[in-house]
């Protein structure tokens, strides 16, 4: 099982051999067992990579995520066909009923919500609020239960911060680990057969990944609780440090619940897209699961 991550800050040349991706850094060279590798992110402009080591990349599963100039991740490449019965999956999928997503998305934004509260109470901050909000959420969240929550979760936990201010170094690094995070969730969809185009309440006609942002929704507490340790007493029009790159590079690696299992959050993208096709097949929602909250460490 893979459970490695790859982050490139240097230019290097990678290719493959002997089923191992080689990285080739001035006069060094290292080697890392393609079956070990989960994703590789090219966050630095000069970085060749070989088309075979591409082709066996997909292969094996490992998702590519390139970055622009301002080191924010904005592309992924994903492996093609590599569930053994994609087709029977993907037309389950696309029938879906809307009760049926209803249900789903309820349990997710409860998750979601639950997760924010638990980041809280890790800081020792009130989640009383929020605690609450979760048990008022409806199939479907028809009254929006998970805005009215997003609102008091982030005045709890930041002070002067808006959501939508793009110089706000917050901002900067969780956007940056909710992409990391939602190439994972992509990653994990496409090995169970689902098409990440076609959500349970994302339904963009321009988003190629409306399911990946669904599942998404519990994972981003985890990405904030990584980016709020790195932020604390820091000018917060700052920008992106290397470390600070590093670290959400890695935060498929951070501990997470799913059932009473304690996992990585990598492990917990494959759980949760593996339930959910099992809650497809028995047209259950109640048998999707998706990670609970685990406070990370002090020195991401």
């Amino acid at each position: 099982m893979a459970w490695k991550g790859l982050h490139l800050s240097r230019p290097a040349r990678l290719s493959v051999s002997d089923n191992q991706i080689v990285v080739e850094q001035d006069d060094s060279e290292v080697r890392l067992a393609l079956e070990d590798v989960a994703y590789v992110i090219l966050d630095v402009p000069h970085a060749t990579l070989t088309s075979s080591l591409i082709a066996a990349c997909m292969e094996a599963g490992v998702v590519i995520i390139s970055v622009d100039v301002r080191h924010t991740p904005i592309g992924v490449t994903l492996p093609f066909h590599s569930h053994h019965k994609q087709a029977g999956v993907a037309a389950k999928q696309i029938s879906l009923g809307e009760p049926f997503k209803k249900r789903c998305w309820q349990r997710i934004v409860v998750a979601k919500i639950n997760n924010q509260a638990a980041h809280l109470e890790s800081l020792n901050k009130n989640a009383e609020a929020l605690r609450a909000l979760a048990k008022r959420v409806n199939s479907g969240d028809p009254n929006n239960i998970e805005a009215q929550a997003a609102r008091d979760y982030w005045r709890t936990l930041f002070t002067g911060f808006t959501r939508d201010s793009a110089n706000d170094l917050r901002n900067k690094i969780m956007n940056y680990g909710y992409a990391v995070a939602r190439s994972g969730v992509a990653r994990a969809l496409v090995a169970y057969g689902l098409l990440p185009a076609f959500g349970l309440h994302h339904a963009s006609a321009t988003n190629a990944f409306n399911l990946a942002d669904d599942l998404l929704e519990p994972f981003r507490p985890f990405v904030d609780a990584i980016a709020a340790l790195r932020t604390n007493d820091r000018d917060k029009s700052e920008d992106l440090t290397v470390d600070d790159r590093r670290a959400m590079a890695g935060m498929l690696l951070a501990d997470a619940r799913v059932g009473a299992e304690k996992v990585s959050l990598l492990v917990a993208t494959e759980k949760s897209a593996q339930s959910l096709v099992q809650a497809i097949d028995a047209s259950s929602a109640e048998l999707l699961q998706l990670p609970v909250f685990v406070a990370p460490k002090r020195s991401p």
